[in-house]
């Protein structure tokens, strides 16, 4: 995030942020798809030959010699429900001047927040540990998009709290609850599913949203320097697990090789599970700015 040259903390608000990030983004593409567009007409759609004229915007026709016909709630296109791990591990790195996986998460679900509403589709959001903590439905409604704006504002600001994960159960509760074909985005580090068993639960869990007709996508949040690569300096560490408070002791030179294989042993099974149930997983590296990879895949993905 450092070469965002968005220093930690600087601005008060997540949602300001998300904005800055995204209409940077858009404003940086060859060719804009609201090129001779003012804002206004983000809340308008284009007049098809044969319907009623009875929601016509006159002034905008006298201004362009076009007609546009106001898009209201119920004609959304797409519900898009972002999915978020607000897990113990998801408070790493703790060092201050770099921003932690929630953050970035956070930040990551705002920006989805952003073109979803630009686009004057339905948003919703559920977050999660071992259950569903709070669920909100996609909706393009003004006074729940401010309420989901405000949850992802007060994550981003959060102290770390011990918690495990448990996203099997929290996918096949959600299975359930969103009934409307929906795009569902799943933010977290995947920080569980290691052993055989807890690979088949989750197998089943996206394999019940798929059942349901929704699209899914993994947006997977790392930290390539410390998760990744185990760059530590070369001296015996104390690893706190943040999930559970568990401690060791070890040098990483001692177990950075077998931790890589196994560690890409773990990221193979989870691309198969993608694989096989033909989802696309979006890498979100906490190193790098994510313009380059996240916001140029959603906004293919919404504009489809």
């Amino acid at each position: 995030m450092q070469k965002m040259e968005i220093p930690y903390g600087a601005l008060d608000s997540i949602e300001l942020l998300a904005k800055q990030i995204v209409e940077g983004f858009l404003i940086g593409l060859h060719k804009s798809p609201f090129h001779g567009f003012s804002v206004e007409f983000a809340e308008h759609r284009l007049y098809n030959d044969g319907e009623s004229i009875k929601h016509i915007d006159w002034k905008v026709f006298g201004r362009t010699d076009k007609m546009f016909v106001k898009k209201y709630e119920e004609e959304t296109n797409l519900r898009c429900q972002v999915i978020l791990d607000i897990s113990g591990s998801m408070y790493f790195p703790v060092e201050k001047e770099q921003l932690n996986k929630l953050q970035i998460a956070c930040l990551t679900s705002s920006c989805i927040q952003y073109l979803v509403k630009k686009q004057r589709d339905a948003f919703g959001l559920c977050t999660f540990a071992t259950d569903i903590e709070k669920y909100f439905p996609a909706k393009a409604s003004a006074n729940q998009q401010s309420i989901m704006a405000h949850e992802l504002e007060s994550l981003y600001q959060s102290p770390h709290v011990l918690r495990s994960s448990n996203l099997s159960k929290v996918l096949d509760q959600m299975a359930e609850v969103v009934h409307q074909r929906s795009l569902i985005v799943i933010v977290s580090d995947f920080i569980e599913g290691a052993d055989e068993e807890q690979r088949e639960q989750l197998m089943r869990a996206v394999q019940h949203l798929r059942y349901k007709k929704h699209e899914v996508v993994f947006v997977d949040i790392f930290d390539s320097q410390l998760e990744d690569k185990l760059e530590l300096e070369n001296r015996p560490y104390q690893l706190i697990d943040m999930e559970t408070g568990a401690k060791m002791k070890l040098h990483p030179s001692e177990v950075r090789e077998q931790y890589q294989m196994a560690l890409a042993k773990y990221k193979a099974r989870f691309v198969e599970i993608a694989r096989q149930n033909k989802m696309d997983i979006v890498a979100v590296d906490i190193r790098k700015p994510f313009t380059q990879s996240f916001l140029p895949y959603f906004w293919q993905r919404l504009r489809k």
